[in-house]
C-alpha cells in the first residue's frame, strides 16, 4: 500500500484545511480586534457624553459652592460599588465642598499626574484604575471654568471596563461559533470537490489495471482537458511497447529459421562422418542448437519483459503442464496445489520453459513422487531493483529422490554441468530455468525437499491488481 501521505487525495485535503484554518483563525483575530476598538471607542465616547452632561448640570451657587444635580439616565450612577462614578472637585483658592454621585459614597479616586497622563489636545484624558471595591474602571476627566473669576474645577466621569469586556466576550464567542461551522462546512465542500474533481484520475486508474490484467488493451473513455493528454500519452506508449514487441518476435522467428536450416544441415552430415568425428560435429552442433536457442529467448524475453501485456494465468499452464508429465511418466505420483487468482507477468513460453525443465528434472530423479506448488510470495528477490514489480509468484518443485549435497548444488546450475551421466539430458535445464528467472529479475535456488529429494524454488513476477 502507498502511504497515506503520499496520497494526492489527502494532500490537497491538507493544504485546504491549513490554509481554510489559517484563513479564518486570522479573520476572527483581525475582526475581534476591530470590534475591540470599536467598543472601547464608543464606550470613550459614552463617557465623554455623560461627562460633558455633567459639566452642563453644575454651577456655583449661593455661598461660593458647587450645586448642581446632574441627571445621567443610568442607575448605576446611584447604587454603590458599580464601578459608574462622578465627582466635580474644586480647584485653586475654590475651595467650596466637592460634588459626588452616591454610587461613589465616601470613597475617592486617585488623581494620576499629568507626567503619567496628560490631556489631549481637547484638553481631555483618560485613564483606567481600580476603585476601592475592586473594579476596573476607565475615568474620563477634564477641567472647566465655571464662572468670569476665573474659579475652575475638576470633573470626572468613571465607567465599569466589565462592560466592555462582557460585550467583546460575547461578540466573539458567536464570531468564533460562526466562523468554526463555516469552517467545517468548507472543509466539507471542499473535501467533496476534490474527491469528485479526482474522480477522472481514479478511472484512468483502473482503466490501466484492466490492461494490465489483460481485460483491455488501450484506455478508453473521456477525460478532462487535463487528463486527457496524460491518456493519449500512455495509449500512444503502450502502442509503441506492442510494436517493439511484435518488431522483436518477428527478428527472433527469423533469425530461429534462419539458422535452424543450417544447423539442421550440420547434424545430418555428422551422421555421415566415422563415429569419433561425427560424434564431435553432433555433439558441438546440438550445443550450438541449444546456445541459439537460449540466447534468442534472452534476446525476446528482453523486449517483453517489462510489458505491460505480458500475462498468464498460472492455474491451466501448470495443470497443463503436470498433465503432460502424467502421460511421460506414469510411474510418478504428480501433485499439484496453485492458490486461485495467481497471474504470472510472463509470456506462457517462458513459465513452460522454465517450470517445465524442473517437473522434467524432478521427474528424472524422483522414486515415486513430484510435488508442484505455486503461491503468492511473501517476498521478494533481494536483486530486485527500485521500481520492479511488487508482484511475485513462488512455484517449488519437489522430489523424493536422491537429492543433491550442498557442494553439488553450485555445480548444477552451471551450463552443461550433468551430475548424475546416467540419466538422459544435456545439462542445460537448470541453466536456462536459472537465465530465464534472472531475465524477469526474479530468482532461482535449490536445497532439501521435505520430502526427502530436492527442492527447487522460482519466484517470479506477478500480474498484481494492487496499485493503490
Amino acid at each position: 500500500m502507498i502511504p497515506v501521505s503520499r496520497s494526492l487525495t489527502v494532500r490537497v485535503l491538507l493544504m485546504a484545511t491549513l490554509w481554510s484554518a489559517v484563513s479564518l483563525i486570522t479573520i476572527a483575530l483581525v475582526i475581534s480586534a476591530f470590534y475591540r476598538q470599536g467598543v472601547e471607542r464608543g464606550f470613550n465616547n459614552l463617557l465623554r457624553a455623560q461627562l460633558y452632561n455633567v459639566i452642563n448640570s453644575v454651577s456655583i451657587g449661593d455661598g461660593d459652592s458647587l450645586s448642581g444635580s446632574p441627571e445621567l439616565g443610568d442607575l448605576r450612577f446611584s447604587q454603590p460599588e458599580t464601578g459608574w462614578y462622578w465627582l466635580v472637585e474644586p480647584l485653586g483658592n475654590f475651595s467650596a465642598a466637592p460634588l459626588a454621585s452616591t454610587s461613589l459614597g465616601m470613597a475617592e479616586l486617585a488623581v494620576p499626574s499629568l507626567e503619567q497622563v496628560p490631556f489631549d489636545e481637547h484638553y481631555e484624558r483618560f485613564y483606567p484604575m481600580v476603585d476601592a471595591a475592586g473594579n476596573k474602571i476607565l475615568v474620563a476627566e477634564t477641567e472647566v471654568v465655571l464662572d468670569g473669576g476665573d474659579r475652575a474645577a475638576r470633573f470626572r466621569v468613571s465607567g465599569n471596563v466589565d462592560v466592555v469586556e462582557e460585550e467583546i466576550g460575547f461578540f466573539s464567542t458567536r464570531l468564533y461559533a460562526g466562523l468554526a461551522l463555516f469552517g467545517i462546512g468548507g472543509l466539507v465542500v471542499n473535501g467533496l470537490a476534490i474527491l469528485i474533481g479526482l474522480k477522472p484520475l481514479d478511472r484512468a486508474r483502473r482503466a490501466l489495471e484492466k490492461i494490465r490484467g489483460g481485460e483491455a488493451e488501450r484506455i478508453e473513455g473521456d477525460y478532462p482537458r487535463e487528463i486527457q493528454p496524460l491518456a493519449n500519452e500512455i495509449n500512444a506508449l503502450i502502442e509503441s511497447n506492442r510494436r517493439i514487441v511484435e518488431r522483436a518476435r518477428m527478428q527472433v522467428g527469423n533469425l530461429a529459421h534462419s539458422l535452424k536450416t543450417p544447423i539442421a544441415v550440420l547434424l545430418n552430415e555428422a551422421r555421415g562422418l566415422d563415429k569419433a568425428q561425427g560424434e564431435v560435429v553432433r555433439s558441438q552442433a546440438e550445443a550450438m542448437q541449444a546456445q541459439v536457442g537460449t540466447y534468442l529467448n534472452r534476446a525476446r524475453i528482453a523486449a517483453q519483459r517489462d510489458s505491460v501485456l505480458a500475462r498468464c494465468e498460472a492455474e491451466p499452464v501448470l495443470e497443463r503442464l503436470v498433465r503432460v508429465m502424467r502421460r511421460l511418466n506414469p510411474q510418478v505420483d504428480f501433485t499439484l496445489e496453485v492458490a486461485p487468482g495467481l497471474a504470472f507477468a510472463m509470456e506462457q513460453q517462458d513459465v513452460e520453459e522454465t517450470v517445465g525443465n524442473l517437473l522434467e528434472n524432478a521427474a528424472r530423479f524422483a522414486v515415486s513422487r513430484v510435488v508442484l506448488v505455486a503461491m503468492a510470495a511473501t517476498h521478494e528477490p533481494q536483486t530486485v531493483g527500485e521500481g520492479a514489480r511488487r508482484g511475485w509468484i513462488e512455484v517449488t518443485v519437489e522430489d523424493d529422490g536422491p537429492g543433491l549435497a550442498p557442494e553439488q548444488i553450485g555445480e548444477a546450475l552451471k551450463r552443461g554441468k550433468r551430475l548424475d551421466e546416467s540419466k538422459p539430458g544435456t545439462g542445460l535445464g537448470l541453466s536456462i530455468v536459472k537465465e530465464i528467472s534472472s531475465e524477469y529479475q526474479g530468482a532461482f535456488g535449490l536445497s532439501r525437499a521435505q520430502i526427502g529429494g530436492l527442492k527447487a524454488t522460482l519466484l517470479l513476477p506477478a500480474v498484481t491488481r494492487d496499485t493503490a
